[in-house]
């Protein structure tokens, strides 16, 4: 379990996380002196010019399933509440960066039910942005009883995940046997008037056979049925070459069943999925490549981790503490606004760090800790 290194406030802002504390990394005495600019109502923009303005954000690293493909690890250990961010500094975050641009949040987990007061959160959230898109990421299993009260909170949409629509299929995938919770929940979403994207992990070998009846489902009902490329991601990571289903393969079997039309974009885009229109049918399918077809050039992305670091890349395990500078009273927001910056400024390309991963996970944080 990470913990905070104690380290004079100057030197911490703009550190990655896993430099802190090591001699010679932190700014020069004239730089810690010079006085910070005042935040600028433009859009942020990384070291590669790609215009950042949306923000996932993870509320806990809790969750009720044990998906093999985000927390494998038996003896995983969750994150102490202490070194959890508070709501009000999610919102100190999300505040400082909507007037730089952000658009798109992402509210995400583990599972962002589980975490007590999570509505309260929404609320303030919605308040706080009226004019943002803001959508939840969950695995539908605890939200019975719940999708009208999300919408009437001001949530538009939300994305279920659901890796396979056969009961004893979904339990060997995510280690529980809450299928139809998870089922239930896309069907009351739809009825709360909100719009529905179900993802769903390819597994070649577990749920290839089920491409099919995930078809009907698009077909049927009117959502996103988007599948995502099984991607190595965490230290102890079960990614195997014979699980791998890549994006292509799900294309050539989807249009042997369906006939399949690209999907015009509308505003705002697909972000990294690519869509097709279902002849005759209500909904739409989609692929996410991650690993076969990156799109590291149109990645717009931060993440804000749930114990508080600003994390660029999801293939890199750089992180930028935001954590120690929140719970600083002397610390004000231009110093956290220069390190969301700063992060910014070094944001990777990804597809560099999978090319270079050998064999091995392409970072050591499983993707539960860094957030869905």
């Amino acid at each position: 379990m990470a913990h905070d290194i104690v380290v004079p406030p100057a030197l911490q802002a703009g550190l990655p996380a896993a430099s802190l504390g090591e001699p010679g990394t932190g700014p020069s005495a004239e730089a810690q002196a010079r006085p910070l600019s005042e935040p600028q109502a433009s859009l942020l923009a990384d070291g590669f010019g790609r215009i950042v303005n949306y923000l996932r954000v993870s509320v806990t690293d809790r969750c009720n399933l044990r998906c093999l493909y985000c927390r494998p690890v038996k003896d995983f250990q969750a994150i102490s509440h202490f070194d959890l961010l508070a709501y009000e500094e999610y919102l100190r975050v999300i505040k400082l960066a909507t007037p730089l641009g952000l658009t798109k949040l992402r509210l995400t987990g583990g599972e962002p039910l589980a975490r007590r007061g999570f509505h309260r959160f929404l609320e303030e959230v919605m308040r706080a942005a009226p004019h943002m898109d803001v959508r939840l990421t969950t695995n539908g299993t605890l939200l019975a009883g719940q999708a009208k009260l999300l919408a009437s909170l001001g949530l538009k949409a939300v994305n279920i995940s659901l890796d396979s629509l056969q009961p004893k299929n979904f339990h060997r995938i995510t280690g529980v046997d809450l299928f139809d919770k998870a089922r239930q929940a896309i069907d009351d979403c739809l009825e709360a008037g909100l719009r529905v994207k179900v993802n769903a992990v390819a597994l070649k070998g577990m749920n290839d056979h089920e491409l099919p009846a995930f078809l009907e489902l698009a077909r049927n009902t009117p959502l996103d049925m988007r599948f995502i490329e099984f991607m190595p991601i965490g230290g102890d990571t079960a990614w195997d070459e014979d699980l791998y289903w890549p994006a292509s393969d799900i294309l050539n079997e989807a249009r042997k069943i369906a006939d399949l039309t690209p999907a015009p974009l509308g505003q705002g885009g697909h972000g990294p999925a690519r869509m097709w229109n279902i002849e005759g049918g209500r909904g739409r399918l989609g692929v996410i490549s991650g690993l076969s077809g990156h799109y590291c050039q149109s990645c717009n992305r931060l993440r804000l981790t749930c114990d508080g670091r600003i994390r660029p890349c999801l293939y890199s395990d750089t992180e930028y503490r935001l954590r120690s500078l929140l719970r600083q009273p002397k610390i004000g927001d231009e110093r956290i606004l220069e390190v969301l910056k700063r992060a910014l400024a070094r944001k990777p390309m990804g597809h560099e760090l999978l090319a270079a991963r050998g064999k091995r996970g392409v970072c050591a944080k499983p993707m539960t800790a860094i957030g869905g």
